[in-house]
């Protein structure tokens, strides 16, 4: 037994290191295919060289060679994996187990491998080729057939007869075609490679944009059997189960969105104008289609937001109109999109934007009148936002809430609100806003109570009178004004004349210019308008008297406090109107039976009143003049940059449903305009161009050029010019340094130099007239 086990123990070694030989030779062979199978492949990737192909075909036969070789020790391999398995099953067995891979090892694994791959990628080249040439072909003919048929003016003047004569259903399709070629005009991957017509010229474009927009109302109302005019939502609701609007209703969809395509794609303001007062005849189509709806609303709502000239005022009718006539549809979106655009106008404000601005109020406004329900909805929530806002700075005490606070921003939608509730507030929906309107804007006016935000707490004040006003209700405006005529700043020493100050540009001025004589003037003259104002609206109460007399003793002792005489004289003068007006109303009262709390007390002095005959009604009148003629003076001082910007109302007709008007000025804005969409033209920055050509004439002729920025000065309230020359300028929220006396003494040789080169230029000038003669 032990010579046994030891005999049987050599031969399973001797047959373990058998089957591992075995096993690495296999393992080398399958490596040596593989590497076989990349040097051909290698091979078959650069066949490009005509020289290689010799040495390709030894190459191939060195491979037969050796794939015959393999073959042959692959053919030996397997004898050899057949004899252990006879000799030793319990070996095999165990190989069976751990290795299968060894034991299924195949001869003609060696050879197929390669060729089949060749063959493979021999194959795909082959299809690739004839992809690509069949590709390309089909590119060739699809140019031929894009370029097959250009409209001329002759087609389109064909089509347009035989419109308007037979109302020709292919000429009207052929039309629709051609405009919406013309709309997608220079557009990246657009469809004209689809269609077989093409537009060459701007004359053509402008021909047939011009009739479908002058003549498409008109055609689709005739197909759909509607009245020539007019129509709400329930007129085309009433439309969409008939046989008509499922033969016509691609051709309105065709129209309404090829022409809100080439809005966005347009950059002259009378060509957007005249487009938009076309569309605006068929929006009550819209109502069919909601999503051609909203984009409609949101580039509408951005012309009018951005637009100069007459685009804001026929951008806010088609607004309106579609409120009108379409209703809930879209109401909310309107609204919250009108409102917003407001915001992004009124960030900035100067002289020469603050009529936009206003404009731009009136009309968010005019719209809330619509359906004052709704807006009473979203009015709510814009409060409470301003209101949250407040909050926040009240609470926090950091700068940067009380910037949210104090910026233009938050103070025009503070103007907007309040014009919003004085021009509804007779009726109940807008009512229950003022109050919490009037306590934001008394939060607003106590948050930061210094001499640098006196501009933005008479905005408050102004604000705080319109809606006590237009409401008939008490509103302690007198308190906020008395505290501002008693802040210190307002009864220093001047530091001369200063710039004319115009209150209602800016929210907060320097240290610098608190000191100066026009600030101080503008201020107090300011609050005494203001409180003239808020007296006069209580000047036919029974209870004037007591109203009266806090405000008439805080004023006797601002007079004796202020050391300036026109303030003193000012405020005389207003004490005086206040005691007329109150012997006026006790006059009156005498004769009253009534009690204080009798209904009978709103009707006192009513006829009075509605003639306007009391003293500070009188005196008020008078003030507002003198602030009108003020307001006119710094608006001429400032230089208009812009100024065409903010009228609306001249380029627009007075009838704007006469056809015949718009027709015509159709016909002059496409006809002077070689526009297309997708040219060059539309790259172009009006702004960079007018830059450009500054810059040309400043080189051409500087002395020009530095003659014409002398030729601006500012306003001098007094006559005192030095002192006005010496002053700091002003800007808001701009610390400026009172000015040394060797600066002042150099700044006057430096003004003397301008004044040399006038004198030099005008001189130059008299000679070549002379020599003219």
């Amino acid at each position: 037994m032990g010579a046994k086990g030891k005999g049987k123990g050599m031969l399973l070694s001797l047959s373990l290191s058998l089957s591992l030989s075995v096993y690495v030779f296999g393992k080398k062979l399958k490596k040596d295919a593989d590497e076989k199978k990349k040097s051909k492949n290698d091979v078959v990737d650069y066949e490009e060289l005509s020289d290689e192909v010799v040495e390709e075909e030894e190459e191939e036969e060195e491979d037969k060679s050796n794939t015959m070789g393999s073959r042959q020790k692959a053919r030996e391999h397997v004898q050899e994996l057949q004899r252990l398995a006879e000799k030793d099953p319990e070996f095999f067995q165990f190989l069976k187990e751990h290795d299968k891979e060894l034991l299924e090892f195949n001869d003609e694994d060696v050879d197929e491998d390669v060729e089949t791959e060749i063959d493979d990628k021999m194959q795909k080249d082959k299809e690739t080729d004839g992809h690509d040439i069949e590709r390309q072909a089909s590119i060739a003919e699809k140019e031929d057939k894009q370029y097959k048929k250009v409209i001329t003016s002759a087609m389109v003047d064909s089509w347009c007869d035989a419109v308007r004569e037979n109302m020709k259903l292919g000429a009207v399709r052929s039309l629709m075609k051609a405009f919406h070629i013309a709309c997608h005009y220079g557009d990246d991957g657009g469809d004209e490679s689809s269609t077989k017509l093409s537009i060459m010229s701007s004359s053509v474009f402008n021909k047939i944009l011009l009739f479908v927009l002058s003549e498409m109302d008109g055609i689709l109302r005739a197909l759909l059997k509607l009245p020539t005019v007019g129509g709400k939502k329930e007129t085309v609701t009433d439309l969409l189960s008939t046989k008509q609007w499922k033969n016509y209703s691609h051709l309105v969809r065709s129209y309404l969105g090829n022409a809100l395509h080439v809005l966005n794609q347009m950059t002259d303001t009378e060509m957007i104008s005249f487009t938009i007062r076309r569309l605006r005849y068929s929006s009550m189509f819209l109502a069919a289609f909601p999503s051609l709806l909203r984009k409609y609303i949101k580039v509408v709502i951005h012309f009018w937001g951005t637009g100069g000239g007459a685009l804001p005022v026929v951008s806010f009718l088609f607004i309106r109109d579609i409120c009108i006539r379409l209703g809930s549809d879209c109401l909310d979106e309107c609204f919250r999109g009108i409102y917003k655009a407001y915001v992004l106008s009124c960030q900035f404000v100067n002289a020469t934007k603050l009529q936009h601005i206003h404009f731009l109020g009136n009309c968010v406004t005019e719209l809330f009148g619509v359906d004052l329900p709704a807006a009473y909805q979203h009015a709510f929530v814009f409060i409470r936002q301003l209101a949250m806002i407040l909050r926040d700075a009240l609470t926090m005490k950091t700068k940067e809430a009380f910037r949210k606070v104090y910026e233009w921003k938050y103070m025009n939608c503070l103007e907007l609100w309040t014009g919003a509730i004085c021009a509804y507030s007779s009726e109940a929906d807008f009512q229950p806003l003022a109050y919490p309107l009037t306590q934001i804007i008394s939060g607003v006016a106590r948050l930061v109570p210094t001499a640098r935000y006196f501009p933005l707490r008479l905005r408050c004040a102004r604000m705080l009178n319109r809606i006590a006003a237009s409401s008939g209700t008490f509103i302690p405006v007198s308190l906020l004004l008395l505290d501002m005529l008693e802040m210190k700043e307002l009864n220093r020493p001047t530091e001369g004349v200063g710039k004319a100050v115009d209150l209602r540009t800016i929210l907060k001025v320097s240290k610098a210019t608190l000191k100066t004589r026009a600030f101080q003037e503008a201020c107090v003259f300011s609050v005494v308008e203001e409180l003239a104002e808020h007296l006069a609206q209580w000047s036919y109460s029974v209870a004037f008297f007591e109203l009266s007399f806090l405000p008439a003793l805080r004023l006797r002792n601002f007079c004796k406090s202020a050391k300036v005489e026109r303030f003193r004289r000012e405020m005389r003068e207003l004490i005086r109107q206040i005691e007329a007006n109150a012997e006026f109303t006790n006059k009156k009262r005498i004769s009253v039976s009534f009690l204080p709390n009798d209904p009978a007390a709103a009707s006192f002095l009513e006829d009075e009143k509605k003639l306007g005959i009391s003293p500070l009604s009188q005196h008020v009148a008078t003030l507002h003049q003198r602030a009108q003629q003020r307001n006119d003076s710094l608006m001429e001082s400032s230089v208009l940059v812009g100024a065409k910007a903010s009228i609306f109302g001249s380029k627009i007709s007075e009838n704007d449903d006469d056809d015949e008007i718009t027709n015509e000025e159709g016909v002059a804005v496409f006809s002077s305009s070689s526009w297309l969409p997708g040219s060059d033209s539309k790259n172009k920055n009006p702004k960079v161009e007018e830059k450009k050509k500054k810059k040309k004439r400043r080189k051409e002729s500087p002395e020009e050029a530095a003659f014409d920025e002398d030729v601006v000065e500012d306003l001098i309230i007094s006559s005192d010019e030095d002192e006005d020359k010496d002053s700091p300028s002003v800007g808001p929220g701009v610390e400026d340094e009172p000015v040394s006396p060797k600066k002042r003494s150099k700044k006057r040789k430096l003004s003397a130099e301008p004044s040399k080169k006038k004198a030099q230029f005008h001189a130059k000038k008299s000679k070549n007239r002379k020599k003219a003669h």
